[in-house]
């Protein structure tokens, strides 16, 4: 999970509170809409259905307007307002959540809200609230949106299109606190209007070092209440002046079901990946998987010098980095042969091990797939504020390898997976944490480790089954969501 988002600061105009928190266009213009861009598209001789596709997205599921958008409302106005004064029907509950997460980028704080929205729909069995959700912090992917299953693409409409009361709703505001009413960069506000509009309102986020900045302490402080996912995070949070009395430990869910290595067969991961050292390996005896957007703080250099180091040709075995860039481009290859040369890593007399990276879009609905192809997962992260991959992979009953700090420590044991120690801590050098605490993930123990597990799968696979009993019994998503519900109950009970 990633706090560090874009930091630039803007004039961000604020919403009348009068306003809709749903933007939304009925079905006449959208086909409207959707011939405007298309006229407009072809004058001005785009050559990509790229544009197009994003547009629609924006039209189908955002609360940004467009200039489309602003010339629609002026032909054909259709916005709506929240309901203040019309009551709502007696079988629809008046109190409402209202969920405001970045559902469309595909990113750590995506994933973690589309469990929360997909645990809490299922489990509100009695409807003691309704739930909307609205888009906000990172940027929409129309690939990612491509990639849902079907049923997540209609929970998504049928939520964005329910209608909540400012004084009977709940706002939940999903992203780092950068994304917060005022926003430190460009995206919609959180909460929408100010904040003594609503009934209450909630932070929920994470950090991955060691501190939480003042500006951040000062956003949560204006928080009725700060959802973290860990222990780890209530002592750094604390530790770093937010008010204790407003910090709430709330783990993550982790879908079991979607994630159930029973129900997959493993994807053909030669097919996807671009081997960038070693030769091509049809018969590998031994597969690790790591996935990690490309910066520093996930350990890709830990990872790559303990890996070439400690095997060679020789052993058959595989290394998969499935990976995208953050403020870089996509040339991996070329990062990791210069890695390579500047760390004076020596090519082994039989060769070098082999190393391939993924850096292709992959659909939701094939993600279990990618774990199921491989026999380990390893990520040797300095700092994560939960650590999505990792727990996906364990409850793919994967024998995992990671760093025992941060995040990851509400969940990996000695039993259910192989805790990497770390060396020490060391400074963030550069970007919005710099000053900041990391660990230092151990190279040598990461050595023993990879190795220990290929040379004893028997164990390792008896961890990664008790990895999955674990994710089932302790994150389930019908665990987490009672413990939310609760927690959103009580507060309308006090408020009201």
């Amino acid at each position: 999970m990633d706090s560090q988002e874009n930091q630039q600061s803007i004039n961000q105009p604020q919403p009348h509170p009068t306003h809709s928190f749903n933007f939304k266009l009925k079905s006449s213009v959208f086909y409207v809409s959707s011939i405007l861009i298309l006229v407009l598209a072809v004058s001005f001789s785009f050559t990509t259905t790229n544009f197009l596709k994003t547009q629609h997205l924006k039209y189908t599921f955002s609360l940004h307007p467009t200039l489309f958008q602003t010339l629609l409302e002026f032909i054909h106005p259709s916005k709506k307002t929240i309901q203040t004064q019309e009551p709502e029907p007696i079988s629809l509950p008046l109190n409402c959540v209202l969920w405001m997460a970045p559902f469309l980028s595909g990113g750590g704080y995506s994933s973690e809200g589309w469990s929360y929205i997909l645990a809490l729909y299922e489990q509100n069995r009695t409807r003691s609230f309704r739930m909307a959700i609205e888009q906000h912090g990172d940027l929409e992917s129309f690939e990612f949106w491509e990639g849902l299953p079907k049923y997540m693409k209609d929970l998504a409409i049928e939520l964005y299109h329910t209608k909540c009361n400012m004084k009977e709703t709940i706002v939940i505001c999903h992203s780092e606190p950068g994304a917060w009413n005022p926003p430190l960069f460009e995206t919609l506000p959180c909460p929408p209007t100010a904040y003594e509009n609503f009934k209450s309102v909630i932070g929920r986020t994470m950090f991955e070092t060691d501190r939480v900045s003042l500006e951040h302490v000062k956003r949560c402080n204006k928080m009725d209440y700060v959802w973290v996912p860990t222990e780890f995070h209530v002592s750094t949070f604390i530790e770093s002046g937010v008010d204790p009395s407003k910090v709430v430990k709330i783990v993550q869910p982790i879908d079991v079901k979607f994630f159930d290595p029973v129900e997959y067969e493993p994807l053909n991961l030669a097919s996807i990946g671009k081997l960038v050292m070693g030769k091509t390996t049809r018969n590998s005896r031994f597969v690790f998987m790591s996935i990690f957007k490309w910066e520093y703080r996930k350990g890709w250099d830990v990872l790559l010098k303990s890996y070439l180091e400690e095997y060679t040709a020789a052993d058959r075995v595989t290394l998969y980095l499935l990976t995208n860039p953050y403020h870089s481009d996509k040339d991996f290859s070329n990062k990791i042969v210069e890695f390579v040369q500047k760390a004076g890593i020596e090519k082994p007399a039989t060769g070098w091990a082999s190393v391939y990276v993924i850096d292709t879009h992959v659909a939701q609905s094939d993600l279990p797939r990618i774990y199921k192809a491989a026999d380990a997962f390893v990520l040797p992260s300095r700092g994560e504020g939960w650590g999505r991959p990792i727990v996906e992979a364990m409850a793919m009953s994967l024998p995992v390898i990671a760093t025992n700090w941060s995040g990851p420590t509400e969940y990996l044991t000695e039993e259910n997976s192989y805790p990497l120690i770390v060396d020490g801590m060391s400074e963030v050098m550069e970007g919005p944490f710099k000053g900041h605490l990391w660990a230092e993930p151990s190279v040598t123990k990461l050595r023993v480790l990879m190795r220990h597990v290929m040379d004893n799968v028997d164990e390792a696979k008896a961890k990664g089954r008790r990895a999955r009993e674990d994710m089932i019994t302790k994150f389930a998503p019908e665990i987490v969501a009672d413990i939310v519900i609760k927690h959103v109950q009580n507060i309308f009970k006090k408020m009201d």
